[in-house]
């Protein structure tokens, strides 16, 4: 599969996601206290990226 996230615990302890596409780091979240809410960030995306606005910042 060339794209995948990643939960993982970071330094201070806290799990964040990361969408990675070939090996590279598309983008990271915030840190969550529990696994649990990693994973539920996991579900929002999936869920909402389809709709997502593409704004041009010029």
């Amino acid at each position: 599969m060339a794209h995948k996230f990643e939960i993982y615990k970071d330094k201070a302890g806290e799990f964040r996601v990361r969408f990675k596409y070939n090996s590279e780091v598309i983008f990271s979240t915030e840190g969550y206290a529990s696994k649990s809410g990693a994973k539920s960030a996991v579900e929002s995306i999936k869920k909402h990226v389809g709709d997502a606005e593409v704004v041009e910042i010029e």
